[in-house]
């Protein structure tokens, strides 16, 4: 059974960084895809950023682009996302994913919070 688990998250100031991690069960991850997405509270959930399962190509959302960092440890059978310049409209919960052309699994999430 795949599972996923997020970790990571917190309270942060504006400007400041974090690093999301998710950990990835049940399937190897060097034959997955991967993101990760985020809900804010009252909206719809949003594509932040993603490796497909094919490998080699990185997408970024553009309001994250030159700020965020996906990065995968196959070893580990975890994938990162390094936050910098962190922006209070950041603030939401982040879910990892994980999917074939057949199937796709989801986290828990994990909240992150950007305020003074």
């Amino acid at each position: 059974q795949v599972h996923l688990v997020e970790s990571g998250g917190g309270l942060v100031q504006p400007g400041g960084s974090l690093r999301l991690s998710c950990a990835l069960s049940g399937r190897t991850l060097r034959s997955t895809g991967m993101g990760w997405f985020r809900q804010a509270q009252g909206k719809e959930r949003e594509f932040v950023a993603r490796e497909r399962w094919s490998g080699g190509s990185t997408d970024y959302a553009d309001s994250v682009k030159g700020r965020f960092t996906f990065s995968r440890d196959n070893a580990k059978n975890t994938v990162y996302l390094k936050m910098n310049s962190l922006k209070p409209e950041d603030t939401a919960v982040y879910y990892c994913n994980a999917n074939t052309p057949l199937e796709s699994w989801w986290g828990q999430g994990t909240q992150v919070t950007v305020s003074s």
